[in-house]
């Protein structure tokens, strides 16, 4: 459904499996669907915040690969709303977990993501 830009029924079949989830890592699949579908920054924060939280629970070492993607999602939440203390701190973290990212296009995007917003809110 979020493929063929229907939001609203993406959206519900999200939350659908969100509450169907059993374990940590269902949980933190489907919250990270969940957050790309809100309708204000507020909403889509909070929902980034769980997917980071349930992420930092999860004893894979695959996971990690997924913390700088969290860390630049609630840092450009912050960003948008205004919040440059907090944006700048989330940058920072996401950088930090570069190290976990793959050498290839997604990794590169990732890191381009996070370089930029550092600029962004550097120049405030």
């Amino acid at each position: 459904m979020e493929a063929r830009l229907k939001p609203i029924k993406a959206k519900a079949l999200f939350l659908q499996a969100w509450d169907e989830s059993k374990t940590d890592f269902e949980k933190f699949t489907e919250v990270h669907y969940v957050a790309r579908q809100q309708s204000t920054i507020k909403e889509k924060l909070e929902w980034d915040k769980t997917a980071l939280d349930l992420a930092l629970k999860i004893d894979d070492k695959s996971i990690q690969a997924s913390y700088p993607s969290l860390h630049l999602n609630i840092a450009k939440c912050y960003e948008d709303l205004q919040d440059i203390e907090n944006a700048r701190n989330y940058y920072q973290l996401a950088l930090s977990f570069t190290g976990f990212l793959e050498d290839n296009g997604y990794g590169k995007m990732i890191k381009a993501g996070i370089e930029n917003g550092i600029k962004r809110v550097s120049e405030l």
